[in-house]
């Protein structure tokens, strides 16, 4: 026997997504069964009301052409005690007699204080009478009749009630989620903050250990220009600029005007070593252009794109860098362009979304991390501005240009 593993292969985001279409499909089945259900005895019960108005208006034959007063007094208990709201008519609409219609609004008191009868009342019953149901002939005497009759408010109850209640349900469900999302989601980042400021602290003492090793390689062995000791050195300050993101997760940071050119060309020089060289990085635009951020976070976000652009990359490829400012709209454009395999335009939104990977062993946090970098921290914007399949991807950064904070400190 076969056993179907594809669920078990999911990554966490696709099983979370899979598990929220099974959920709703059992609601959607839930509540077609209710509303079918209900629908059901709505029509168990009309019948048994059209039923019970056919009974009225032959009782209401009968005690016109009855003379035996045992017969007619039976009659007008089976007439009173059927309690159908409903109108006898003349074939011209005439009304001749009517039962169960609401008393305090068939008569109504005119100025000089006479009870006369309300005509627009019974007109509009009989209009929403003919518009529920068909007509029961009624003849007698030669004469031919029509009985209307309507829904009971049971039966009219009955109709709407599961439209109420489905719609409360949802509503409690929606408020339910949203408060438990919510408190588990500030639980979770209590857990991440603490353990974040927790993992910042124990790495101070291994990367202050690395800097002195370094600095009494250089000593001893004389090699303040070693490649390889200048390399490790930079690997250092790269574990401390790790650190300290760690330490500023869960407050605040602080925006500082800063030339975004530099930031991201230190980066390129750090990381364009590290990777294949058979990717190359270009940098091109405005090399004064400056933006209000934090180093370190920003710093972050451009390690996170870069890398998903590697990773997007089969063997060689190029990934290339723009930055252009917007003068009237005070914002600072930053468009990272790879040559790999595209990204799908139904998955544009969903790979900021937590979780979200296409690698094996990928967590899918790079991508939201930098959306709530930017805009959270920044109140800027991160999206995929184009992608085409086997040909590329341009992410977009926005973020507030240093003009007007300039200009107000000057």
């Amino acid at each position: 026997m076969r056993v179907d593993t594809s669920f078990l292969n999911l990554n966490p985001y696709q099983k979370k997504k899979s598990w929220k279409y099974i959920l709703l499909s059992f609601a959607v089945i839930i509540a077609a069964s209710s509303l079918l259900y209900t629908n059901f005895l709505v029509k168990n019960i009309a019948k048994a009301e059209r039923i019970r108005a056919v009974v009225w208006s032959q009782s209401i034959k009968n005690m016109f052409v009855t003379d035996n007063d045992e017969t007619m007094n039976y009659l007008s208990l089976v007439r009173d005690s059927l309690q159908v709201p409903a109108i006898v008519t003349s074939e011209k609409d005439s009304i001749i007699t009517y039962q169960g219609l609401d008393s305090t609004k068939t008569y109504f008191l005119s100025e000089s204080g006479i009870k006369k009868y309300d005509t627009t009342y019974f007109m509009r019953e009989l209009k929403q009478m003919k518009a529920q149901h068909p007509p029961i002939p009624l003849q007698f005497s030669g004469v031919k009749n029509n009985v209307y009759f309507k829904d009971s408010a049971l039966l009219t109850q009955l109709r709407i009630f599961p439209y109420i209640q489905l719609l409360l349900i949802a509503v409690f469900l929606t408020l339910a989620y949203y408060v438990f999302n919510s408190s588990r989601r500030d639980e979770q980042n209590q857990v991440w903050v603490g353990l974040a400021k927790e993992t910042a602290h124990q790495l101070g003492t291994p990367i202050s250990s690395l800097m002195a090793w370094t600095e009494l390689l250089k000593e001893k062995y004389d090699a303040e220009q070693d490649p390889l000791i200048l390399q490790m050195e930079n690997d250092v300050k790269r574990l401390e600029i790790v650190a300290d993101r760690f330490s500023k997760i869960g407050s605040v940071p602080k925006l500082t005007s800063q030339n975004v050119y530099t930031i991201i060309n230190d980066y390129v020089t750090y990381f364009k070593v590290r990777v294949s060289d058979k990717i190359i990085f270009s940098l091109k635009g405005e090399q004064d252009v400056e933006a209000l951020l934090n180093l370190q976070l920003f710093d972050w976000v451009i390690e996170n794109i870069l890398k998903n652009a590697v990773n997007a990359i089969d063997g060689k490829g190029l990934i290339t860098v723009n930055i252009q400012e917007n003068l009237v709209k005070e914002q600072v454009y930053i468009d990272i362009t790879d040559t790999g395999k595209g990204i799908p335009k139904s998955k544009f939104l969903t790979v900021f979304e937590p979780g979200y990977t296409t690698r094996k062993r990928g967590w899918g946090l790079g991508l939201s991390l930098a959306k709530r970098i930017i805009e959270n921290y920044h109140n800027g914007h991160i999206f995929v501005k184009d992608s085409i399949s086997s040909k590329g991807t341009t992410f977009r950064i926005i973020l507030k240009s240093s003009l007007k904070y300039v200009s107000t400190i000057k």
